[in-house]
């Protein structure tokens, strides 16, 4: 049974969170982020230190829940979060300028993806793509949206992956 949401929370400097109603808003260094949270889910902030009780003992996954949230929004205004992409294939490339990432990758027409608000997108070179943000949902959504325009397969290996990702190959038909 998980305990997460019983852990405290420690607030470092320069870090501020405020709760408005049922919204908290984190500012850092980096930005700030304002979520909604549950309102069976209490919390209260003294000397730097947060905590959060539930009201119901039925609230516990939600409890833990709230609790990795908030310590996943303190932590992307300090040092934000990236997700590293790798393009595998013959004539595969990205181009990135401003927010949109243009994506050759086989289709007869280049793919163009726009980056949600807060959430950066480089080519750092024709076929590694690195998205930025504060919000550890938001760049895990878009660097999603971008490995789902041609995903690996597992034959030859080509698509679009993650830079730490595994894809197991299989063996192709065998003749006589």
């Amino acid at each position: 049974m998980s305990r997460i949401g019983l852990k405290t929370i420690e607030v470092p400097k320069g870090v501020t969170v405020t709760k408005d109603g049922e919204n908290i808003t984190v500012k850092g260094p980096k930005g700030e982020i304002t979520r909604h949270f549950d309102p069976r889910i209490k919390f209260e902030e003294k000397d730097n230190k947060i905590n959060f009780s539930r009201t119901n003992e039925n609230d516990k996954a939600i409890h833990g829940t709230e609790r990795a949230n908030l310590a996943s929004m303190i932590e992307g205004v300090i040092d934000g979060y990236k997700k590293s992409l790798k393009l595998i294939g013959v004539g595969y490339r990205a181009v990135a300028k401003g927010s949109e990432i243009t994506l050759n990758v086989g289709y007869s027409h280049p793919v163009v993806l726009k980056a949600p608000e807060g959430v950066s997108v480089k080519a750092t070179s024709a076929t590694d793509v690195d998205v930025e943000g504060i919000s550890k949902q938001d760049v895990g959504q878009f660097a999603a949206e971008i490995r789902a325009v041609r995903s690996p397969e597992p034959y030859k290996g080509k698509g679009i992956r993650y830079v730490d990702e595994y894809v197991r190959r299989k063996e192709g038909k065998t003749g006589k």
